[in-house]
């Protein structure tokens, strides 16, 4: 039976893929940080990417990995003139480092299976939107990370593949945002407005997300084809804003902010 561990699998594209592989007749290890938390079907590894120790024990436990789909990530929003360092390292510790620390640790199985790696980035590491900075940073970086990796690991005859889903319907949006609800009052004055007409837009997007399966699919496939791609551009948004980024930078801000802000914010 062929193996894999799903990092981030309590929620959303993680929990979605770790029951779709299961049923498919994988043995999943899902990733999960709180006891209680992996979804049926599979094997609970309690596993916090940013902890080194909780890192060493899962892997001690695994000789063979068929795949590895690095998928745990969080979301930090808010305008970067107000983002604290703290955030920032937050950010990209659980989106970037963590990412390589456990691919890190479970390379050695993933080896010796041949296996697979992939990795759940975003559009956004193609195209990177206003008070998201943060979490665009960290999936620009998750792409360098993928491109590197596959040619270094190319000898080996492991294939690494990178998805990047658009507007997903995840709770990874809806959860609060506690920087950018809590501007100081200068920052208001300048940022609030804009800010709702975001987070307004970003509502109406996430209305119409397209589903996990969507992702799931590209993951199961990036796992399993013979030739996998190396990236997997999933949803209508993400295909809209890989076209987007493809013009001039000032014509490319132009028509983000007529998008995100309507057509008086577009100079």
């Amino acid at each position: 039976m062929r193996t894999v561990l799903v990092t981030g699998a309590s929620s959303g594209i993680g929990a979605a893929c770790a029951r779709r592989l299961a049923r498919h007749g994988w043995r999943v290890l899902a990733g999960v940080r709180r006891p209680g938390d992996a979804p049926e079907g599979t094997e609970e590894v309690l596993l916090d990417v940013t902890d080194a120790g909780a890192i060493e024990a899962a892997a001690a436990g695994v000789e063979r990995l068929e795949g590895l789909v690095n998928n745990a990530g969080i979301a930090v929003a808010a305008p970067l003139e107000l983002l604290p360092p703290a955030e920032l390292r937050r950010q990209l510790e659980v989106n970037l480092v963590g990412q390589l620390a456990v691919t890190q640790a479970f390379l050695p199985a993933i080896r010796g299976a041949r296996g697979r790696i992939v990795f759940v980035g975003s559009i956004a590491g193609r195209s990177a939107l206003p008070f998201l900075g943060a979490y665009a940073m960290s999936k620009f970086a998750l792409e360098a990370l993928s491109d590197s990796l596959r040619l270094e690991l190319t000898p080996d005859g492991i294939a690494v593949s990178i998805v990047e889903p658009g507007t997903i319907a995840t709770p990874i949006w809806s959860k609060p945002q506690p920087l950018a609800d809590a501007l100081p009052a200068e920052g208001l004055a300048r940022y609030g407005p804009r800010l709702e007409a975001f987070r307004a837009l970003a509502a109406a997007r996430a209305a119409k997300a397209a589903p996990t399966d969507s992702v799931v699919h590209a993951v199961e496939h990036a796992l399993t084809a013979t030739r996998p791609r190396t990236r997997y551009l999933v949803g209508r948004d993400a295909r809209l804003r890989a076209a987007i980024e493809r013009l001039p930078d000032r014509l490319r801000d132009r028509a983000l902010q007529r998008v995100l802000f309507g057509p008086r914010e577009a100079p």
